[in-house]
Formats: structure tokens, C-alpha cells, sequence
């Protein structure tokens, strides 16, 4: 099957390509005026890394610097060494960045990238269905504080992105599966047919080689394409669409989920658990069927992602929420659904409301 190219346009267009053995596209997508080459990566990935960098060194200066696993890369001390090994190999503003990781190499990098010299190429390698389809699309990039998670970052569109499908062959099942989660997401704001797919689709079919997959990996990167050239700094859509924000479906409870545990539950994972909370709190404010509830449950459930959730109090998740990004003033906004694909802002919901919802998803809920 050929590569699959979604155009992003916008004022830095890019292109994300999706495929099966495409990381020789790298040189390509950087190209000849690029002496320098930082490859930032998740440190543990050192064989699918190797070949990538053996390639780039016959066309490049090659910085290799691994990061630390996970959410741990994405602090400020991180960021300053990598800028210091920028600093010190003499990176200048017409090198490049690339990122070969999940979606913490994919921001952090990212982030690196924007802040160098107030921005340099940079070309993410996704190694996780996560990060291929949300991470390493769009733009956003950051890092986390003690306060909250992506509180610091820039807008940094990048040169390129390559979805390698390839990769996705050694990725643990669990890590698979948390990924689906976005995909889910976007069925549910956008495109109803990612939903009908996952339906009729066995679960153990979605491998790293199956066309279900790539076709799921697709859609959801069209519908954040789609979101993303509309609204790329998240001003706002038209005809009271939320814009950029609707991507954050699920997103309020999940980054208090998140925080709250340390990161010990998996993005993915803490995404399915806020989409349910969100569509538990729509139908509390009258503006969603309970079957479409249902839905979510079982949509998310048949991948194998949860759906439940009682390992923090209200309390705890509710002031972690008060500090999310999209909150304005001490007025917390919530994406919710009026149905399918018909996504608006919900402002300030009351506490009985949301505290209902959150008690919807315990295990006895």
C-alpha cells in the first residue's frame, strides 16, 4: 500500500505521512540547507532509534541526546540541557530538531525546538499510536510544572511528521490501547465512522500491520488536521464550534487524573475516563441521550481502555481541574456533546453536577 500524505496548511504548512518503513523520508523533509541535527528521543528506544540515526549521519552533524522516559522529560531542567548540548555543539537557527518518542519526547522536543534561537525545524518520528495521532500533529508543544501539566509551551509547527507504522510493532499492547483512547475521542466530536470501525472491528485485529488500524490512524489525524488549520492557537471556532478546544474532549478530568496520580495512569487511559465523565455531565445538563452515555462506555471499553474510576476524591481531581488551562478566571469549561459530532463549551456546571458525574464512574456506578 502507498504512503498516506495529509496536507496541514496554514501559514508553516507541513505534511504527515503515514506508512510502513518511511523514516528514510527524514532528509527529504529536512533538507539541504540543515548541517545540524539534534535527534532528542525516549532514551529506552535505543534499537528503533539506531537506524535512524546511522542514516542521518551520512547527511548530517548528528547530536544524539536521550531523554528520560515518559512525563519525567518534561520538566525545565530537561529543556536546559538540551539547550546547553545545543548550546555547546553550536546549533544555529538554520538546523533542526527531531524527535523520535512518545508524546512527552514529542512536546518536550517540541518545546526545545521553538525555544532555540525562538525556533527551529523540527521533525517529529511518533513510536507510539498516541503521539501519531495527537502529540505530533498540531503544533502545541510544552512542558509540565508542579502546578499542572503543559502549563508552559509555544506554538511550534512542525517541518514535518512521519507516522511510521513500522514502529508500532514492539510497542508494548497496553500502550497500543492507551492510544486509542484519542482515536475514540475523535469519533466521538468528529467522525462517527471511527466509532462504526471500532464496533465491528475484533480488538486483537488492531495490530501495528492491520488495515483497521491504519485507517483509524488516518481518520483521527484528518480530524485534528481538520480542527487544527481552522484554530491553531485555540481562539475559537465559527458558528459556535469550540474550535481548537473541542480537541480537548475528556481532557479537563484527565490532566487532574493525571497530576493526581502521579502519572502512574496513562494518558489514553485518563482520556477515556474524562470523555465518560464529560458525557455523564452533558446528560446531567439535559443535552445528551444516555444512550449515546452508553456509547462511550462500551466504545471505550471494547479496546480495552477504562471506564471507571475512584483512586482520588472529587476534592482532590476538582482543585486539580481549577488550574487546567482552559479554565477562565475560577470558572471551570468542559467540551461536551449535544450529540454526535456536535461538540460546544459547557461554563461553569455546578458542583452537584459535576460531582454527580465523577460519582457515575466509580466501579459501583
Amino acid at each position: 500500500m502507498s504512503d498516506t500524505v495529509i496536507h496541514v496548511g496554514g501559514a508553516s504548512p507541513y505534511d504527515v505521512v503515514i506508512g510502513h518503513g518511511i523514516t528514510g523520508r527524514l532528509p527529504s523533509i529536512l533538507g539541504d540547507s540543515v548541517e545540524r541535527v539534534a535527534v532528542l528521543y525516549a532514551g529506552t528506544l535505543g534499537a528503533l532509534v539506531d537506524p535512524i540515526v546511522d542514516a542521518l549521519v551520512e547527511h548530517y552533524d548528528v547530536l544524539a541526546l536521550g531523554l528520560p522516559e515518559g512525563e519525567r522529560a518534561k520538566t525545565a531542567p530537561v529543556a536546559s540541557d538540551c539547550w546547553e548540548a545545543l548550546g555547546e555543539s553550536g546549533f544555529t537557527r538554520s538546523d533542526a530538531v527531531v524527535t523520535i518518542g512518545g508524546g512527552a519526547t514529542t512536546d518536550l522536543g517540541g518545546f526545545v525546538a521553538a525555544s532555540w534561537l525562538r525556533g527551529v525545524r523540527v521533525v517529529h518520528v511518533p513510536t507510539t499510536l498516541l503521539a501519531m495521532v495527537d502529540a505530533a500533529v498540531g503544533g502545541k508543544t510544552g512542558i509540565n510544572t508542579g502546578a499542572g501539566k503543559n502549563l508552559v509551551g509555544a506554538f511550534h509547527e512542525p517541518a514535518g511528521v512521519l507516522c511510521d507504522l513500522s514502529l508500532l510493532e514492539s510497542l508494548p499492547r497496553e500502550e497500543l490501547v492507551a492510544g486509542l483512547g484519542e482515536v475514540v475521542k475523535c469519533g466521538f466530536i468528529a467522525d462517527p465512522a471511527i466509532l462504526d470501525l471500532v464496533e465491528r472491528t475484533d480488538p486483537a485485529a488492531l495490530t501495528h500491520d492491520s488495515a483497521e488500524l491504519r485507517e483509524l490512524v488516518e481518520r483521527a489525524v484528518r480530524v485534528k488536521v481538520d480542527v487544527v488549520v481552522d484554530d491553531l492557537k485555540e481562539q475559537g471556532g465559527s458558528d459556535g464550534h469550540p474550535g481548537r478546544e473541542v480537541l480537548n474532549y475528556g481532557h479537563t478530568l484527565a490532566h487532574a487524573i493525571e497530576r493526581t496520580s502521579d502519572y502512574s495512569v496513562r494518558h489514553g487511559e485518563a482520556v477515556a475516563i474524562g470523555c465518560v465523565f464529560v458525557a455523564e455531565l452533558a446528560a446531567r445538563a439535559g443535552s445528551l441521550d444516555p444512550a449515546l452515555v452508553e456509547r462511550h462506555r462500551a466504545a471505550l471499553s471494547r479496546v480495552g481502555l477504562p471506564t471507571t474510576y475512584d483512586a482520588a476524591s472529587f476534592d482532590d481531581l476538582h482543585a486539580a481541574m481549577k488550574v487546567d488551562k482552559k479554565a477562565r478566571g475560577s470558572q471551570l469549561r468542559f467540551v461536551v456533546l449535544d450529540d454526535l459530532a456536535s461538540p460546544r463549551i459547557l461554563a461553569g456546571p455546578g458542583e452537584d453536577d459535576l460531582r454527580a458525574a465523577y460519582a457515575a464512574l466509580s466501579s459501583a456506578g
